[in-house]
């Protein structure tokens, strides 16, 4: 892990938010119907950081392994500016992101669990492992969220880069107000 000061920097650089699936935004466990349909489980929670993400001025992309319907689906609906599947060489589609929303490497953060993500962790200016990723994986993230896989290691992500970058407060804030809370009055 990099000291707290270093994953700051880093943060703060940060503008292009991309994740696995599998693993991060589930708990890794796949659910198949006797038909072969495939059920997943995903913290809403980690819906409502992709929403606070965007306000907060990042791109956002789901890059998982699996050729899954299902993270389309959930992509779709949360307004995921990509949605790569069968991704089997992560380093290289987290590099044509970056080169698709014009950004340089060190403008991303990846968030992955496994060894399929390493590639795109060494690449990221930003290497996130959730709490229970495997071992090489965690070796070599700058942070390692508290949260495990599908228990909010994607908003715990956000909350991280947002408040690094000065905009955690003022983009709560406007996503309250946005869902009819009022505004906090000035102290």
């Amino acid at each position: 892990m990099t000291p707290r000061g270093v994953v700051a920097r880093r943060a703060r650089q940060v503008r292009l938010l991309a994740t696995d699936v599998d693993g991060v935004l589930t708990d890794g466990r796949m659910v198949l119907s006797e038909r072969g349909g495939e059920l997943k489980s995903f913290n809403s929670r980690d819906g409502v950081a992709v929403t606070l993400a965007k306000r907060g001025g990042l791109r956002t992309a789901f890059v998982t392994g699996e050729k899954s319907a299902v993270a389309q689906a959930r992509g779709d609906k949360l307004g995921v500016d990509a949605v790569v599947l069968g991704a089997r060489r992560k380093g290289d589609v987290l590099e044509d992101l970056c080169a698709q929303f014009g950004l340089p490497l060190d403008a991303s953060a990846y968030i992955g669990d496994d060894l399929l993500d390493v590639p795109a962790l060494q690449r990221a200016g930003l290497a996130i492992a959730v709490a229970d990723a495997a071992p090489e994986v965690i070796a070599i993230a700058h942070i390692v969220t508290r949260a495990r896989g599908g228990q909010g290691a994607l908003r715990e992500s956000v909350e991280l880069i947002l408040r690094a970058q000065g905009a955690w407060a003022a983009t709560v804030e406007a996503y309250i107000t946005e869902h009819g809370g009022r505004p906090r009055p000035a102290r």
